[in-house]
């Protein structure tokens, strides 16, 4: 629910700063709480990786008996054996192979699909100040861009390690075998070969974290932007903001580039050096055959276990870019994820007692705006208001209005003071329990996609159909709502921009009237409106103030337009923080204070 800030200026700080690209994997052990319930599937996917890998290792044996047998005059009746089993080991690598691209595939899916899930929820949980510092595009990236790293690791990179070591592993000891003499020279690059892919993958790891941010940056600007169209193309801001756009993908697109040059560079040394090796092992081998000291058969073995071997190497060196990656997102997945909410339900809550009354009292309050702790927003505040008393809170920006709905709703908690609803502290309430309590109807109705039954029914979603039409009516919204080709079920827009500001109030004053709830927050709600639109509006706040059952709900009214409020008994004049006046209209008035001058200017 928004509520309109008096002062952009007390946003609080970033909830969680970017930390130092670190030289290891460690972010990715951070995975391993949503990789523990799949542990059986992984076992599985292991053991038909070990199959598929055991069974490439078998394949350059098989073809040594072909050559070394399968072209022998004397074992010409057993030739088909050489071939059949060549064809059989086949087919066991194919049907392992696949088994375990299955498996690792659905693990990453699932594992993906938690992770994704889990930073939501911790999302919604996180405190305003989190979001006066966090950019929308750049929190959807790390939705989406970023768990689709650490998905392609889960789901397909990492199993391809696993089999490219174990077949490294493999190929190494068939090798041994084979010629002990040619092993002793190959693994004279070895050294090389894994000094060139630690220190390489070390800088891709630094750049693939600053091409994650960059691209963040990017989806942060044109959330931003494409959620102020009107106001864009207002202003013909186009040009500047497809400079500003063209500029932060330039940003990404070097970035990317640099990480994409270092990858190449390290795959290219990789292979050179791999493939200097074997040439020259195979140069002597040659010889070997040659002086009739190695066969054929062990010299093409010895050669498919070579390349196997530099496959493997090579798709290491590749995949090593892959990881480092994903180690860059989830780090910044794992960022959000250790992001404490500093407001939080305490470990015993107390309950309300029911049915709530809505007494609220503001205590010796003293608050703070984290981003400006010099400047105290509220200062001796105290404040009393009986239950289904309707209260005014009026004052030039920046007096401290707004601050109030805040802390009621305990979106920050008092640096001293209490707030009180029916004489129980909040801050020993459920923040979910307390917030259940309190309707807001904002100064700008927020509106979601989808249909208008939605939208009223988000004040409380198990309603039916019959209870989402009577708040409709009470809402004075009912009528416009029938007007429309599909009536409830049509379907609003993003941010309702099919709507008039007029029907999109009445819209958020009837989710107000579905939920219901004893203790109602109107944020000057029909500033904006014109005089048709806010008759209409008015009607629907005061059917929403008189509650049901004739029990009024208790109500506080931030007002602008002093009009509005005139008939209400209680009207409380605040200025930088503190409450300076209280009456009704007309003693105000008389009063010659702060709320005269105020009428005067705008009657």
């Amino acid at each position: 629910m928004a509520i309109h800030k008096e002062n952009d200026a007390q946003a609080a700080p970033p909830a969680a700063a970017p930390q130092p690209a670190a030289r290891r994997l460690a972010p990715l052990a951070a995975l391993r709480p949503f990789l523990r319930p799949h542990l059986r599937l992984i076992l599985l996917a292991l053991v038909a990786l070990a199959v598929a890998a055991g069974a490439t290792l078998v394949l350059p044996v098989a073809a040594r008996e072909i050559v070394d047998h399968g072209f022998d005059a004397n074992a010409a009746a057993h030739i088909g054996r050489y071939f059949f089993g060549f064809l059989a080991v086949s087919v066991i690598m194919g049907v392992a192979s696949a088994t375990r691209y299955y498996l690792v595939s659905w693990i990453g899916e699932r594992v993906v699909a938690d992770v994704r899930q889990r930073v939501f929820s911790h999302v919604l949980s996180l405190s305003p100040e989190f979001f006066e510092s966090a950019r929308t595009g750049e929190l959807l990236s790390r939705l989406t861009g970023d768990t689709t790293l650490v998905q392609t690791v889960i789901g397909s990179s990492a199993s391809f390690a696993l089999r490219s070591i174990v077949t490294t592993i493999g190929a190494l000891l068939m090798m041994a075998i084979t010629s002990p003499k040619l092993t002793g020279l190959a693994l004279l690059s070895v050294p090389v070969v894994v000094v060139s892919i630690i220190l390489l993958g070390r800088r891709v790891r630094g750049l693939s974290r600053a091409a994650q941010d960059r691209i963040a940056e990017t989806s942060a600007l044109a959330s931003e932007v494409l959620n102020s169209m009107p106001t864009v193309q207002a202003y013909t801001h186009e040009p500047v903001d497809r400079e500003r756009f063209s500029a932060a993908t330039e940003t990404a697109f070097t970035t990317g580039i640099r990480r994409t040059r270092v990858r190449a560079v390290m795959t290219a040394v990789v292979i050179m050096l791999v493939g200097a090796c074997i040439v020259g092992v195979l140069w002597v081998g040659a010889s070997d055959v040659l002086a009739k000291r190695l066969s054929s058969g062990q010299l093409l073995q010895f050669l498919l276990f070579a390349i196997l071997l530099a496959s493997s190497v090579g798709a290491l060196s590749e995949l090593w870019g892959e990881v480092q990656r994903a180690a860059g997102a989830t780090e910044r997945l794992m960022e959000i994820l250790a992001t404490t909410p500093l407001i939080r339900a305490p470990s015993q809550p107390l309950r309300l007692a029911q049915p709530v009354r809505g007494a609220i009292e503001f205590r010796q309050l003293r608050f703070s705006y984290p981003s400006r702790p010099e400047h105290a927003a509220l200062a001796d505040f105290n404040l009393s208001v009986a239950p289904g008393d309707a209260v005014a809170l009026v004052g030039p920006s920046g007096a401290g209005k707004s601050t109030v709905f805040q802390l009621l709703l305990r979106f920050f908690d008092p640096g001293a003071g209490q707030v009180l609803l029916d004489g129980i502290d909040i801050a020993k309430l459920d923040p979910s329990e307390l917030r259940a309590q309190i309707s807001v109807v904002a100064q700008e109705a927020v509106i979601f996609a989808g249909s208008i039954a939605d939208n009223i029914r988000y004040g409380r979603p198990e309603a039916d159909d019959a209870a989402v039409q009577a708040a409709a009516t009470a809402a004075a919204a009912d009528e416009f709502i029938r007007r429309l080709p599909l009536g409830y079920a049509t379907l609003v827009g993003e941010r309702g921009i099919t709507l008039s500001g007029g029907q999109r109030q009445r819209i958020a004053i009837a989710r107000a009237m579905l939920r219901d709830a004893p203790v109602l927050l109107l944020d000057e709600a029909t500033s904006a409106l014109d005089a048709e639109n806010e008759r209409l509006v008015q009607q629907g706040l005061a059917n929403l103030m008189a509650g049901r059952g004739g029990r009024a709900r208790t109500t506080l009214v931030i007002a602008h337009r002093l009009a509005t409020i005139q008939k209400l008994k209680r009207i409380v004049v605040l200025d930088q923080g503190r409450i300076v006046a209280q009456g009704d209209h007309a003693q105000l008035v008389r009063d010659d204070g702060l709320y005269a001058r105020l009428a005067a200017l705008q009657f």
